[in-house]
């Protein structure tokens, strides 16, 4: 896969990362499987929508939350192989150009939670991070390392965006599961953004 020269780091403590830098009631959509282990792992929030099999719709859902809060930060924490199932939402987002939202693409090149099988990403030397600034998506970036993530993500949390964060990944399995609950996080969630920030 074609990326500049990143480091691999570890899903699940970028992740605890990004939860321990949340201080304003900030949105966060946990994409399927290990995306949305991990959020629930770092510490659950109303403020976190966890995504209980729809691939592919962390993004959208996270951009339409960014669009009915504009005071609202809005994250979407995705993978490689879940954002490949809804690439056309890049270039929606890029049109809206909502200043309160950040995607950020886990990268290992596998759809993990299936068996691990490799997305086509990887046959076809595919840089999810230059798909998204060739969808208009100006503000899009590889973290080099652990310091440089962080940086990215307080860039984000502090600036106009759409934002894009690209991070390559291990395949460390997610250590925990979310509840399966979805009625639970739905009201959960809604009272939460019903919340003045």
């Amino acid at each position: 896969m074609t990326r500049p020269n990143t480091q691999v780091m570890n899903r699940a403590a970028l992740t605890s990362r990004v939860v321990a830098k949340l201080h304003n009631r900030e949105a966060v959509v946990g994409g399927i499987g290990n995306s949305n282990w991990d959020l629930w792992a770092a510490g659950q929030r109303p403020e976190n929508f966890y995504m209980l099999g729809s691939m592919g719709l962390a993004a959208p859902i996270a951009l339409g939350v960014a669009i009915a809060q504009p005071k609202r930060r809005v994250l979407a924490l995705e993978g490689d192989g879940s954002l490949l199932m809804q690439l056309g939402c890049l270039s929606t987002i890029a049109a809206r150009a909502p200043a309160n939202l950040t995607i950020v693409i886990w990268d290992n090149g596998t759809y993990q939670i299936t068996g691990g099988q490799q997305t086509p990403a990887v046959q076809a030397g595919t840089d999810m991070v230059a798909i998204a600034r060739a969808s208009g998506i100006a503000s899009s970036h590889w973290a080099a390392d652990e310091a440089e993530f962080d940086a990215l993500i307080e860039r984000a949390l502090t600036t106009d965006g759409p934002h894009v964060i690209g991070a390559r990944i291990d395949n460390e399995p997610g250590r925990t599961q979310t509840d399966r609950d979805p009625v639970r996080f739905a009201q959960s969630f809604t009272r939460a953004m019903a919340e003045p920030v």
